[in-house]
């Protein structure tokens, strides 16, 4: 018998479900939909492990739900706009566009060879104008709509890719890609009005029961709902009052100081009349703006001279600093200190000499907190602060509330840590924003009619910053409205906006409008969304809000997109050094008999470290392509399924492939040499079939079952590990005749159908070696018989004064007198009742006999 081929039947499988389009989607009202849908790509240029896994995981629910009779949606995209082809584009001398296109075609390819069922015609990149001019369309509707603005901010800055960062692309200080040191400055930024949902995306959380629950508990985080306090601090001096926002007004009597953002109105006049002032805020705007990094600086301040009066006791004046660990975009940018209950508020009085009062002690005992060496955070009962005494912290805030109410010094609120998404972004390869600025009419939208606007070609990126700032006719347009000289927006969009309703797009991807009401109406939400838990907060919580605004603007009618999400784990692999301590790829090494590894050319030892996720740094990585090139796309998909639960890490290993590649030939064998009794098996299912080949049609039902709980739970590897057992199973039956050919024949085909998810080629090419016409990607599920999935006999556990002393196998549904019996005849219960007296026997039918002595 001829081995299988993996390479030769892997091309012939796919090229026939491409000429049969079987993976093709329309709506088709009334019939029940599946829209599946990994997270689409970057275009690096190659395909990854870690993309293996994404896309084997989405297509065998894919393929699944198809089989189950769901009419299935799998787009691909990409997501195409970003830095990566500005930096190549400076560093290859090569456009963004090309370079991008390039890696498309490449990705498709290798992509293509893993046998997904994906519709193709649906494929849509990002950096389309047939994309992106829709996303501009988009963008008018928001402005309309009053979801877009455009505002004055503190941003970081990235003084070498010259671009705005997200606070999550500040690492340790520096740009993620560039490393340079970021800076602090104030842009003009047009952003997304995301805090009009605020309540609505945290309240709707509750709701998304198929994700995750730590990704809701990110999201919840990230929102950030504050029950807290706007308080006026009046200023020494002046006419006006310093206004913060607290959660803690409880503690109010015991602040100390007050602390400013380097950014806030009063800092900036500070810094205008005294130039040391002026160098710390330098200093501030220098550093990271993550609350990591913050947390992480020393913290330091400098006092501006201004005193403010205690809103509640005004014989009492709190000095003002500017403080290094105070942001803008939190509260007012002001706050008060209480050194005792805060810990950054503690280091700070501490480095300062300010006050450290008290204000709150456990079971208001005021000796439990009188020396600190560092901040209480703990509950407790009010203690030196008047009227609050002996309140508990609830109570305590209310009570201040009020207070502040009366005195007309503050009022209680309710904030939010979201703040408005900043989307522009200082570069070439994005979508443009779609606004002219004109000096008589001010912002003007571009006319629809003239969308989309297409980025220019001829750009050059031979000196820092836009290109479409330095293009010498781009930017120049006249105003659509008076029809003066005017200047196009440069600033182009945020990626996050591309990929923040792509789901919507492949509804129908061709359309003239950005999505066809009746298209989405019926696809959406997705019903299972697929990818990594570094999404968990932005894009998704971007796609949420997109949703909400596209149904505000009447283009679809859900506000929650994905109704169901995985997160699928890291593939890892060992991480390997050289004597010099260079990270060495895997190809380069040798194994030695010993256990060993040294460098294949120069012999000298290597290292091996400890296992990580695959990443171009480490060159810890497998390339996909020499894969499926060796093994085939159904191994390395099978091993992917098999080696944990998907949503954990996985080890890739040579052993695991190599297992995997094994079974695949033990499975093609088993069928080959099975396929004559399959075809020679009568129609009628027989009446003469014995009690071992009963005990196969049992397993060829319990694996139905249990195989399907097991995708329908995505745990790919239970499944895995069952049809790895029902194999075994069918591989020792030796029943002969024409019955047994009958068993033979209806596992064969279960088995068959129940691994064409995960390894479709091999499937594909049983079900036809089996004498089957059609397509096994078109058979549908098998369906299991309830009677044959309940066992004969069940295991009873006996217990006497609490212990268990004997399990027995005994008839299902037994009656109790014959069940005791068997119980009090085990000789393990005969010895542990030793001549006591029974004084009560429960028995609880097909599970249990307890025996109180």
């Amino acid at each position: 018998m001829s081995r299988y081929n993996a390479k030769e039947v892997e091309a012939k499988w796919q090229q026939a479900w491409s000429e049969q389009r079987i993976f093709e989607a329309r709506a088709e009202p009334g019939r029940p939909k599946y829209y599946v849908l990994e997270m689409f790509p970057y275009p690096s240029g190659r395909i990854h492990m870690g993309h293996v896994r994404n896309y084997t995981l989405g297509d065998v629910v894919a393929r699944y739900r198809r089989a189950r009779g769901f009419n299935v949606i799998h787009p691909m995209g990409w997501d195409a706009f970003g830095l990566p082809a500005e930096n190549a584009a400076r560093d290859k001398g090569i456009h963004p566009a090309r370079w991008t296109y390039d890696n498309i075609a490449n990705m498709r390819a290798e992509l293509k060879s893993m046998g997904l069922a994906i519709d193709w015609t649906r494929e849509i990149a990002t950096c389309h104008p047939g994309y992106y001019g829709h996303q501009q369309k988009l963008f008018l509707d928001f402005l309309k709509a009053g979801l877009v603005d455009r505002k004055e901010s503190a941003v970081n800055w990235d003084p070498v890719d010259q671009t705005v960062l997200a606070n999550e692309q500040v690492i340790d200080g520096r740009g993620w890609r560039s490393g340079a040191l970021v800076e602090k400055r104030k842009l003009a930024q047009w952003v997304f009005r995301i805090t009009a949902f605020a309540d609505e995306l945290l309240e709707s959380l509750g709701e998304l029961e198929r994700w995750p629950a730590r990704v809701r508990l990110m999201q919840e985080n990230w929102i950030g709902r504050s029950e807290g306090a706007y308080v006026n601090f009046p200023i020494v001096g002046r006419d006006s009052a310093l206004k913060i926002f607290t959660t803690r007004h409880d503690t109010l009597f015991g602040a100390s100081f007050m602390a400013l953002s380097a950014d806030h109105p009063l800092a900036r006049q500070a810094g205008e009349k005294d130039p040391a002032v002026a160098d710390f805020i330098a200093e501030c705007q220098r550093m990271g703006t993550t609350e990591e990094a913050i947390e992480k600086a020393e913290k330091r301040g400098i006092d501006i001279g201004l005193r403010v009066r205690h809103p509640i006791d005004p014989s009492r004046e709190l000095p003002v600093y500017i403080a290094n660990f105070v942001l803008m975009d939190y509260g007012t940018g002001a706050i008060f200190g209480c050194p005792a209950h805060d810990q950054r508020d503690f280091d700070f009085a501490t480095r300062y000499g300010l006050p450290i009062v008290p204000v709150v002690a456990p079971k208001g005992d005021a000796a439990a907190v009188a020396s600190l060496d560092t901040a209480y955070v703990g509950d407790g009962l009010l203690i030196n602060s008047g009227f609050l005494d002996g309140m508990t912290v609830a109570d305590a805030k209310a009570a201040m509330a009020e207070k502040l109410r009366e005195l007309d010094a503050g009022e209680p609120t309710v904030t939010f840590r979201l703040r408005d998404w900043g989307l522009s972004r200082q570069r070439y390869w994005g979508c443009p924003i779609p606004v002219i600025h004109c000096e008589s009419c001010g912002i003007v939208p571009v006319p629809e009619s003239d969308l989309p606007v297409i980025l220019p070609d001829d750009v050059t990126f031979d000196r820092p910053g836009n290109p479409l700032d330095h293009h010498p006719t781009w930017k120049h347009v006249d105003c659509p409205s008076c029809g003066r000289a005017a200047r196009r927006e440069t600033d182009t969009m945020d990626t996050f906006v591309d990929s923040s309703w792509y789901f919507a797009r492949f509804c129908s991807p061709r359309a003239d409008v950005p999505i066809v009401r009746e298209e989405v109406d019926y696809w959406l939400p997705v019903d299972q969304y697929i990818g990594g838990i570094e999404h968990a907060i932005l894009h998704l919580l971007y796609s949420r809000f997109y949703s909400r605004a596209m149904k505000q603007c009447d283009w679809v009618s859900v506000d929650e997109p994905f109704d169901g999400l995985f997160t699928q784990g890291m593939v890892c692999h060992e991480t390997y050094k050289s004597a010099d301590g260079a990270w060495l790829y895997p190809e380069e090494l040798e194994w030695l008999e010993d256990g060993g590894v040294r460098e294949r050319q120069s012999g000298k030892p290597v290292t091996v470290g400890r296992s990580e996720s695959m990443s171009k740094s480490k060159k810890n990585v497998i390339d996909p392509g020499a894969i499926i090139d060796k093994y085939g796309a159904d191994t390395a998909r099978w091993f992917m399924l098999s080696d944990s639960p998907p949503e954990r890490d996985m080890e890739w290993t040579d052993a695991g492939v190599s297992g995997a590649w094994r079974f695949s030939q033990r499975l093609w064998r088993q069928i080959v040499e099975s396929a004559p009794r399959h075809a020679a098996a009568p129609d009628a299912l027989p009446n003469d079939i014995d009690d071992a080949g009963l005990a196969v049609r049992r397993a060829t039902h319990k694996t139905i079952r249990d195989v399907g709980a097991a995708i329908d739970g995505f745990h790919f590897n239970v499944a895995v590990a069952r049809i790895h057992e029902f194999s075994r199973v069918l591989g020792s039956y030796e029943g002969e005749g024409p019955s047994a050919d009958w068993v033979i024949r209806e596992a064969l085909d279960a088995l068959v159908r129940l691994f064409a998810p995960m390894m479709p080629h091999l499937a594909e090419e049983a079900w036809s070696t089996l004498g089957h016409s059609g397509l096994v990607a078109e058979a549908e599920w098998p369906a299991f018989d309830p009677q044959l999935v309940v066992d004969d006999t069940v295991t009873i556990v006996v217990q006497v004064g609490g212990k268990t002393r004997a399990k027995l196998e005994l008839a299902r549904d037994l009656d109790e007198r014959a069940v005791r019996e068997a119980a009090f005849a085990s000789d393990n219960v005969v010895r542990a009742m030793a001549g006591k007296t029974a004084r009560k026997v429960i028995v609880v039918p097909n599970r249990l006999v307890n025996v109180v002595v």
